[in-house]
């Protein structure tokens, strides 16, 4: 049974279909969207936010879009997601511009966590030669 948040992120996954194959998956009560494995977006009660970070916030913040904010022990905290502009929610040509800047967003941030990563990984694998090595 489909129930309205689904119908919602289904046409979501719609608006962002252009940019390559979207996957949804329930997350705090309500959705996440990957585009090719990137996470660019969540839906939460019945509104899409998408990733934005320094070098595009200023262009959501310009067109009037407001980020996701959530309550937490009695705190408002948030974080670096921003709605589109309601026009964007029309269509998937009006939705591509927005898009791809949550694209571009995740594309540089999976780029700086790639040699943090790494460092993590080889510190590990010689921390486990070192300990090795003792036996």
């Amino acid at each position: 049974m489909s129930t309205p948040a689904n119908e919602f992120a289904n046409y979501c996954a719609e608006l962002l279909a252009p940019l390559g194959p979207v996957r949804i998956k329930r997350m705090f009560g309500g959705h996440g969207l990957y585009v090719d494995e990137l996470f660019i977006a969540i839906l939460s009660s019945e509104r899409l936010y998408l990733k934005t970070d320094s070098i595009n916030r200023a262009s959501f913040e310009a067109a009037g879009c407001e980020p996701f904010r959530y309550e937490a022990r009695g705190k408002l905290n948030t974080i670096a997601y921003y709605s589109p502009p309601d026009e964007a929610l029309e269509s998937a040509a009006l939705m591509q511009p927005w898009a791809r800047l949550a694209l571009e967003a995740a594309l540089r941030a999976r780029a700086a966590a790639k040699p943090v990563l790494k460092k993590r990984v080889a510190r590990s694998a010689a921390a486990k030669k070192a300990g090795g090595a003792k036996a």
